[in-house]
């Protein structure tokens, strides 16, 4: 069950989507090894004419859309055991559109031989080419085209496709040749060689071919990536999203950080929300919710401390972790509420989450508003003396923090639950937005980076089994979106979770690695082998999670009941 936020706290007047026409287009492939010896290979790219109504002058891959013809044409088409009927009649319709695009024909003789000059001199790329292929016996190598990725337009475009890319070797004896009416100057390209050009302004690509050269990059020669295709899974699906960047727009794929806060502002695709951080203005990411960032950015605080405030008008606002005791920020917190903060929450009581509470509480008190109580947990005896932190109230676990108020469509409830989440501090809270279904994880969960966990405040296995609460909590409530302390919203909420536990967990399998191979060393030695992948000036602050794994790890020793 996935739920989204109540439709009456969108910012944007929602619009229906359209729906994508199903394409295809195939990415051929030959080796080229480069002057040092090296197995690269290169891309067959192609620019789009001038008056095209999709992408006008972009490089692209030869493709197009998915014809009724294509998915008639099975009889024709040579096919790998595990290739189903979906595949094969993307990869015949990239066949076809590659031959009329291009002039490659990806076809073969019954006796196995690849069709080659003769073949295309006795073919006229503007009669019906399966016709043409069956009258002069050749087959579709369709069992040579494999699916590499899934790409759907984004979501605020006026002409949409769903595109499987695919890739093939391209046909020995072959010499790409454009139609000059959709298509214009082949070229032979690395990938990186491709990208380095699109950095420099000669060489125009939209984001899906940008990323899917990014990835192919990665990829020495053109035997690894049919590898790499050989699940006949994609190797990534995706519908970018998009928001405005430094004034302008800039697209994101589902892994990307910005991706989950797109979704939760702007479900339907629209570019209305700009992702630039900055601490002057409060960023208002639903009706009921607005995020201040203080101005404490660093390395352990990312773009800074993230403060909520949750309500409106006609109930008044909760705010989330007033953040340092700095006067400019709480002031526009206090402002943003139009001073009508009601209660005051700290996730935790580190420095960056807490001090602030008491005087924003007095600032409201100031001008003549009731005090709001300042509610969250005492730290506990293993936090350090410069986190102390004394509630107006202690807040129990499960609690229900309810805002109530009459609007011109009736009542409106905002209700939070206080989920208490040790791991990270021993007195760490997560809250629950129940109406909208939107988790509020502190910094328990962060977005870009993982949390230190410090002892003896901060404990593995209470974060672990944290962990495992919230996405039971999540699975409960259908919740899609995190809202972290640190970092843009995050979406895909129990993936989230998943991928956090697992490199948690690999991190601890690397930890008690070097624990055996040294068993005589220090943290110091540890943290070398175990962080290895971390930059060296961060291991001091890893150090901190390392003692954590090693002490779950000793505890779970036999005889450390």
């Amino acid at each position: 069950m996935q739920r989204m936020p109540r439709p009456s706290q969108y910012l944007y007047p929602q619009r229906e989507l359209v729906t994508p026409r199903p394409a295809a287009t195939v990415l051929l492939l030959r080796d080229a090894p480069s002057p040092d010896g090296k197995n690269q290979f290169e891309v067959l790219m192609t620019r789009r004419s001038a008056k095209a109504s999709f992408v006008p002058g972009a490089y692209v891959f030869p493709g197009g859309s998915i014809d009724a013809e294509d998915a008639q044409a099975h009889a024709l088409a040579d096919r790998r055991a595990t290739q189903d009927d979906a595949q094969l009649t993307q990869a015949i319709a990239a066949i076809r559109e590659s031959y009329e695009e291009l002039g490659v024909l990806l076809a073969r003789h019954a006796d196995g031989r690849m069709a080659g000059e003769a073949d295309l001199a006795a073919l006229d790329r503007h009669a019906p080419f399966f016709a043409q292929c069956q009258a002069r016996g050749l087959r579709l190598a369709a069992d040579g085209v494999y699916t590499l990725a899934r790409w759907i337009t984004d979501r605020d475009m006026p002409k949409r496709f769903d595109v499987a890319f695919l890739v093939a070797r391209m046909p020995p004896g072959q010499t790409p040749v454009a139609d000059e009416a959709e298509q214009f100057e082949p070229v032979w390209v690395r990938p990186a060689d491709a990208l380095a050009r699109h950095e420099a302004g000669q060489f125009f690509m939209i984001f899906p071919t940008i990323r899917t050269l990014q990835r192919l990059a990665r990829f020495d020669s053109v035997d690894a990536v049919l590898r790499a295709c050989a699940s006949e899974q994609p190797l990534w699906t995706s519908c970018p999203r998009g928001g405005m960047l430094a004034g302008k727009p800039a697209h994101y794929m589902e892994d990307e950080m910005p991706y989950g806060e797109l979704a939760l502002v702007c479900p339907d695709g629209q570019l209305h929300h700009t992702l630039d951080w900055q601490s002057e203005q409060p960023v208002p990411l639903l009706k009921n919710l607005q995020r201040l960032t203080a101005p404490n950015p660093g390395v352990m605080t990312g773009p800074g401390t993230n403060s909520y405030l949750v309500g409106d008008p006609a109930t008044g606002y909760i705010a989330l972790d007033p953040g340092p005791a700095d006067h400019a920020h709480l002031e526009r917190l206090w402002r943003a509420a139009g001073g009508d903060i009601r209660m005051i929450v700290c996730t935790h009581s580190h420095p960056d989450h807490s001090p602030g509470a008491a005087p924003l509480a007095a600032l409201v008190a100031q001008y003549g508003r009731p005090k709001p109580p300042v509610l969250g947990l005492p730290s506990a005896p293993t936090a350090l003396a410069a986190w102390a932190f004394t509630p107006d109230r202690a807040l129990q676990d499960n609690e229900l923090l309810t805002l109530e108020g009459q609007g011109p469509e009736g009542k409106i409830t905002h209700t939070l639950q206080v989920i208490h989440t040790p791991g990270h501090a021993a007195n760490h809270l997560c809250l629950l937005l129940r109406e909208d279904a939107l988790l509020f994880s502190g910094d328990h969960i962060l977005n870009g980076s993982t949390t230190i966990v410090n002892p003896p405040d901060g404990n593995m296995t209470d974060y672990l089994e944290s962990l495992d609460k919230l996405d039971a909590l999540c699975a409960q409530h259908g919740v899609e979106f995190i809202l972290p302390a640190h970092g843009h919203v995050l979406g895909f909420a129990r993936q989230a979770i998943a991928h956090l536990k697992a490199h948690r967990l690999a991190r601890e399998a690397k930890v008690l690695a070097a624990m055996q191979a040294h068993p005589d060393g220090s943290l110091e030695d540890w943290v070398r082998i175990a962080y290895d992948d971390v930059p060296e000036q961060l291991w001091p602050m890893a150090q901190r999670s390392l003692l954590a794994h090693v002490e779950r790890i000793q505890a779970m020793q036999p005889g450390n009941d």
